[in-house]
């Protein structure tokens, strides 16, 4: 980085209230100076970032934001909303990271910033009251969300969708809010209400492992038939399913936005319910990411908790890398469709996990895989990205829609927001590919080959 880009990056303090003004971070939590120390600000983070690719700017590059959080923690620059656009700018999708010669943290440190961010500035008016409501109110609390998934189900069965989408009435809301609710899927009884009497789905056969399932909070809610799939696909395979009562949402989204303190009451919760389980499955790769990640929770103190969470995020497993690695049985059924895959960010990224979802698809006979230019490029979802930040969002998803190959019938990935962004963009680019999980057309392959009448839903 030239010295003058460097300056280019020196943020003024804010001069309307001083409150805001901060020359230190003062907060639990501070931004690990280890995460920074290597980089070099060589610039091979740049050409894999979105944000930089669309705006040009250094500060919405990865290198640029590692810079402002340095400056920040020696003093040379304020926490203000300048420092606070740059860094919530940042989607977090790590794929700085895997183009960083030294491994730098990136997301790890974008994190922490954030935390120190909220801590100053705290949201206000209706944005804090929104936040409050869905990260405080909503996701941590699941008979709340099992209301929600039951008026989710009214809305959609009674007809009152419909009407909705008929009328003028959905022109009241927001333009990528309207996008959303057009690609709203079918809304199902969660995998926690149905198996709440069921401590443990038995195998079908002979039971050769234990696992347990993380259910998650969004994902039980809109995509219950994936963990539905889930399911199956485990039981088939040999495993008995634990489905622990007193988990609760994994506390990415949390992270993501500055909340670490409750993100930390989300990950004790989580830890306590899985103590006595073995390999702990997930579907959803934001929530398997950020499983992983518990113990940064705990860096600065709390010992004890930072062990049980080092203890607990090395029994965490995608599915689909659980599958790979324990063997599993490959399905005879055809499905005959030609399919392109996504890599999810908190996968390919996060996780390292890309070879083994191609692999099961392609050991689907009939499935004819294409592949997709710059399949681990961000498709502008990144948690709830695409709703706080929805203009920049769409531009990232035009630009990803122009790489999925249009002669293909399905797009399959690992991850629930990635299926609702990529969804919203073949709805939005004119396109008629069916947006799938990798684990529902291995379990659409088997139900198939059973006969079964679900195993032709995929058609």
């Amino acid at each position: 980085m030239s010295v003058k880009e460097l300056d280019l990056l020196k943020v003024p303090a804010c001069q309307t209230d001083k409150s805001l003004s901060l020359s230190n971070y003062l907060w639990r939590d501070k931004p690990d100076e280890n995460k920074w120390a290597d980089c070099t600000h060589c610039g091979m983070c740049l050409e894999s970032c979105p944000t930089y690719e669309l705006t040009g700017q250094e500060q919405h590059s990865p290198r640029g934001r590692v810079h402002l959080i340095k400056s920040v923690a020696e003093g040379k620059m304020e926490v203000n909303k300048q420092f606070a656009n740059s860094v919530f700018a940042c989607l977090d999708c790590r794929a700085c990271t895997t183009a960083c010669p030294a491994n730098v943290d990136v997301g790890g440190l974008i994190e922490e910033a954030r935390g120190q961010i909220r801590q100053a500035m705290p949201l206000t008016g209706m944005k804090g009251v929104v936040s409050k409501f869905f990260l405080q109110g909503l996701f941590p609390h699941q008979n709340r969300l099992n209301s929600l998934g039951s008026f989710l189900r009214f809305y959609q069965k009674s007809g009152i969708q419909k009407i909705v989408r008929k009328t003028k009435l959905i022109k009241v809301m927001p333009r990528h809010l309207v996008e959303m609710e057009a690609i709203m899927p079918k809304v199902n009884q969660s995998v926690r209400e149905k198996y709440k009497n069921q401590s443990v789905v038995k195998a079908k056969g002979e039971s050769k492992n234990e696992v347990a399932l993380l259910t998650g909070c969004v994902m039980d809610v809109m995509f219950s038939d994936i963990n539905e799939s889930t399911i199956n696909v485990l039981t088939r395979n040999g495993n008995d399913v634990k489905i622990p009562q007193n988990q609760t949402c994994c506390g990415a989204l949390h992270v993501h936005a500055g909340d670490r303190d409750t993100g930390r009451k989300l990950a004790k919760q989580n830890i306590e319910a899985f103590k006595d389980s073995g390999k702990i499955i997930v579907n959803a790769a934001g929530c398997g990411c950020m499983l992983k990640e518990y113990a940064e929770l705990f860096r600065e103190e709390e010992p004890e908790w930072h062990e049980k969470a080092q203890v607990f995020s090395a029994k965490v497993e995608d599915i689909t890398k659980y599958l790979h690695d324990t063997g599993y049985e490959k399905p005879k059924a055809q499905l005959n469709k030609r399919i392109t895959y996504h890599d999810a960010c908190h996968l390919a990224h996060g996780q390292g996990v890309r070879q083994e979802p191609r692999d099961i698809l392609l050991n689907i006979p009939g499935v004819e895989m294409v592949h997709m230019p710059n399949a681990d490029r961000c498709c502008g979802s990144a948690g709830i990205y695409n709703i706080t930040n929805p203009e920049m969002a769409g531009d990232i998803l035009e630009n990803k829609m122009k790489n999925v190959p249009e002669d293909v019938e399905m797009i399959s990935m690992g991850n629930p927001g990635c299926m609702l962004q990529m969804a919203m963009g073949v709805e939005k680019y004119g396109r008629n590919q069916k947006v799938v999980h990798t684990i529902q057309l291995l379990d659409w392959a088997y139900q198939k080959e059973d006969g079964l009448e679900g195993g032709e839903n995929w058609q």
